[in-house]
């Protein structure tokens, strides 16, 4: 399994002298792709630290508070998924799932368990650090935007402030990228929303090779939580917001 070596120029960044680096964890047990990934990282301004296997992932995770996580889902000790819950079980941090699995039933499942966005080996390093950018972008937008309004739709109850959703009364556990994505849709009841405009309000890119893919996988996972009604699909448009009663 590789990834492509680092040829393109990092991209610009700005570096305030003497602020804090953001610091980025990769947690793969296969030395040549760790090693490539913490190189290019590196270049792009952030400080990098590597685990190879899980239980020193989690080690790793919560000795040093990472801003971010990129975690690979076939790992020694504890597979990936183990890993996720037991760093999101700490405190919340976006996480970026690494897998050479391509059913969606097991992306279904990495996202279950409180990862924020995954791609699919091989990948662009390229892409991986503009995902890697929107995550954190994203996170720190969650922290300084003012709560919106509450909303309610049907047996559906949204609280922006407390990042909350309940149905018929009962708390449901979101991550941070399944409330977002409700929200968003929510925002604008019954407005069909492209899986591109989706990937851009919400991830913070334009689509690349897995992007569709992702959309349509958290999509699937929210439908499990909150009920098939609550999204609904419009057939090669995108998706809506909208309960059926």
């Amino acid at each position: 399994m590789t990834v492509d070596a680092p040829a393109w120029p990092p991209l610009s960044i700005r570096v305030v002298e003497g602020a804090p680096k953001t610091t980025i964890v990769i947690v793969e047990d296969e030395a040549a792709i760790a090693d490539a990934l913490a190189a290019r990282l590196r270049a792009e301004g952030f400080a990098v630290e590597v685990a190879h296997d899980g239980h020193r992932g989690v080690e790793l995770c919560e000795r040093i508070s990472p801003d971010l996580v990129v975690l690979d889902v076939m790992l020694p000790g504890l597979d990936g998924h183990e890993v996720c819950r037991r760093i999101q079980a700490h405190r919340a941090v976006p996480v970026l799932m690494l897998t050479a699995l391509d059913a969606e039933t097991d992306l279904i499942v990495g996202l279950g368990v409180g990862a924020d966005d995954y791609m699919t080996k091989p990948f662009s390093q390229r892409e991986l650090v503009a995902r890697v950018r929107a995550l954190l972008r994203r996170a720190r937008r969650a922290q300084e935007e003012p709560g919106s309004k509450p909303i309610t739709a049907g047996p559906v109850a949204i609280d922006p402030q407390r990042r909350e959703i309940r149905r018929d009364g009962e708390l449901v556990h979101l991550t941070p990228t399944e409330f977002d994505l409700v929200h968003r849709l929510a925002r604008r009841p019954g407005i069909v929303l492209t899986r591109e405009q989706l990937l851009e309000e919400v991830w913070g890119y334009i689509d690349g090779s897995t992007g569709g893919r992702t959309v349509d996988s958290h999509v699937a996972a929210v439908r499990r939580k909150l009920g098939a009604d609550v999204i609904r699909t419009v057939q090669g448009i995108g998706y809506a917001f909208g309960t059926t009663r």
